[in-house]
């Protein structure tokens, strides 16, 4: 007698009205909210999601770029997201928000050890001028492919910018 196999259950996924769910957003209603994420789909694509304020429209950053170790472009991706941040809204506080664990453990032992604790990530902060932008900012890990929409779109528009060739190279 053949194995019966289980039905698939699909899981339906409500997203937050807002770019955080609500048990969140109190605690965030007076940052900038700034996702960030990453993709190595084709090639490697970086998104950032900006949100002034909890009820705004979202704004959209990609850049495609080569592909590296999906840590190192998570953090790619989140030291562009603290760039356009300062770029787009200067002096303004910000909570980042990413979805992998290890760029947020790496940029909060920066926070709290300085720029001699990793020279890697203080030149990429450097070459930008925004080490000043990363120690001011919460730095939040956010579960991925959950209800937050902020986050859905910034994984989102990494794929997309992902599927796309960087400039300058042959696809």
């Amino acid at each position: 007698m053949p194995k019966r196999r289980k039905k698939k259950l699909v899981r339906v996924i409500h997203q937050s009205v807002g770019p955080l769910p609500l048990r969140l957003a109190a605690q965030y209603a007076s940052h900038l909210l700034v996702f960030s994420d990453a993709s190595q789909k084709r090639h490697g694509g970086l998104a950032v999601v900006l949100f002034d304020s909890p009820d705004s429209e979202a704004r959209v950053v990609t850049q495609t770029v080569p592909i590296i170790g999906s840590n190192e472009l998570e953090l790619q991706a989140a030291v562009f997201a603290l760039g356009e941040a300062q770029r787009q809204f200067p002096e303004r506080r910000l909570a980042l928000f990413s979805d992998n664990q290890d760029a947020v453990i790496r940029l909060r032992q920066f926070q709290g050890a300085g720029t001699g604790s990793d020279p890697v990530l203080s030149q990429m902060l450097a070459v930008q001028g925004i080490v000043s932008n990363l120690v001011n900012a919460e730095i939040c890990w956010i579960k991925g492919h959950a209800t937050c929409r902020g986050n859905t779109l910034a994984d989102q528009y990494a794929g997309q910018a992902a599927s796309e060739p960087p400039t300058g190279c042959l696809a």
